[in-house]
């Protein structure tokens, strides 16, 4: 970044003034709002167009209206304003100088190079040895890939895909490498499909690691991957992956912008099934929520579930839109009404799924009991609430998301009003055993 774009350190004197240091820890960011204004004469359009946030969303925080609790938002916060993380209960950003790394040049030790295992050829070799072999490649193959991807999925299901995904990247290298030979159309065909599922669970890990921009990387590249053999179901199937993301990163307009062009492949393709359509009106609904748009959310829910009810069994689904069953109908239905608020409506549909759920789905069952205890506090039952986020962290623990830890340290944030209460206090005990404050909002 040009220094002239770089943003601007805040004044010292703000920094360091009780009521900016007070008004960061409890996050009160109308309070921080009105303070980078009046003493560092940072006004809301800047703010805005530093944090990526709307002006007029800045307006509603700065006049009561609205709250930021994302992750992802304060986060951005912090790196637009130049906040110091331990301010906002954040790690270390990455543009403060670690104390650390504060050493002369007599002090830097050189470290040994990591020796490679000596029973291990290098990567180069791997590399020459993979050019002078012409791989064979047939149906059979194919299906072995398409297994492989399967169970990819599963594994990930049960345990993140954190420890997956250097397997899931060199197997999507192998494969891009292979579709520079010459082989049968229908070969090429299998092999471009491959490749774009192999980049999509790529981008897949990387979000719910909630490293973003190189989730959004992979999701393009699959895109172009599916674009190359017209595959519009699938291009279909990234672009709801790339709008779930933005509602995570609080960008409902380009949630919408992605899950509309969505719909557009998916009807454009001869082949799209009900149970596609049924998922895609749903991601519909979460955007739409996101922008708290009541009427809109309603009538998206009304179509997903009216799509559901075409689904058939002689349908020809793709594979990767199986786990878009009536137990996720249901806890998505949940979910887009507990985003607009609507958590009397909410709380029954999450729990009836959750009930249904399969238990060796570790990261679903955390993250729907994340939404159930969200939608029990937005009712004032604070002890169910805490119950049941206590029952989330087991499932958390047995899974490396970090989008899942996330949403758990988000509903730590969401007791602030309960926090000395026994049950409130508990939970919170709870989850620090079990998740401890690496990088997440979950104060000292």
């Amino acid at each position: 970044m040009p220094d002239a774009d770089r943003p601007q350190e805040l004044p010292a004197r703000l920094l360091t003034d009780p009521e900016m240091i007070d008004a960061c820890r409890v996050r009160d960011f109308a309070r921080v709002f009105r303070l980078v204004k009046i003493k560092a004469g940072i006004y809301p359009s800047m703010i805005a167009r530093r944090c990526e946030l709307t002006p007029s969303r800045v307006g509603e925080v700065i006049a009561g209206q609205r709250q930021l609790q994302h992750m992802d938002v304060i986060e951005r916060i912090a790196d637009g304003l130049r906040i110091p993380g331990h301010m906002l209960g954040l790690a270390r950003r990455v543009w403060e100088t670690p104390q650390a790394l504060v050493v002369t040049e007599r002090e830097v030790v050189q470290e040994p190079e990591p020796q490679t295992p000596a029973a291990l050829p290098g990567p180069d070799v791997d590399g020459i040895l993979a050019l002078a072999t012409r791989t064979s490649l047939n149906a059979a193959t194919l299906e072995a890939f398409r297994s492989s991807i399967e169970d990819y999925w599963r594994r990930d299901d049960q345990h993140g895909g954190e420890a997956l995904r250097p397997a899931i990247v060199g197997q999507l290298r192998h494969v891009v490498g292979l579709l520079k030979e010459n082989r049968p159309p229908s070969i090429q065909h299998g092999l471009y499909g491959i490749a774009a599922e192999l980049a999509r669970l790529t981008g897949w890990t990387y979000f719910d690691a909630r490293q973003y921009n190189q989730a959004r990387a992979y999701f393009t590249e699959a895109l172009q991957l599916a674009k190359e053999i017209d595959d519009r179901q699938f291009m279909a199937n990234v672009l709801a992956c790339m709008s779930l993301q933005g509602t995570y990163q609080d960008k409902p307009a380009d949630s919408l912008a992605f899950v509309t062009a969505a719909q557009d492949q998916a009807r454009s393709a001869v082949d799209t099934t009900p149970r596609v359509l049924s998922m895609l009106s749903m991601r519909e609904a979460f955007a739409h929520a996101t922008l708290g748009i009541r009427d809109s959310t309603h009538q998206a829910i009304g179509e997903a579930h009216r799509h559901f009810e075409r689904i058939r069994l002689s349908d020809p689904d793709p594979s990767w839109v199986s786990y878009f069953d009536e137990t996720k109908l249901i806890v998505d239905t949940g979910i887009a009404h507990g985003r607009l608020g609507e958590a009397a409506t909410a709380e029954p549909l999450i729990a009836d799924a959750l009930r249904r759920e399969a238990r060796t789905n570790q990261r679903g069952r955390a993250f729907h009991s994340f939404w159930l205890a969200r939608t029990q506090l937005d009712q004032g039952k604070l002890d169910q609430a805490c119950d049941t986020a206590t029952q989330a962290l087991k499932p958390a623990s047995a899974v490396a998301s970090e989008r899942v830890s996330g949403h758990l340290r988000e509903f730590y944030d969401q007791l602030a009003p309960h926090r000395q209460e026994p049950v409130a206090l508990a939970f919170e005990a709870r989850l620090r055993e079990v998740l401890p404050p690496v990088s997440g909002s979950l104060h000292p």
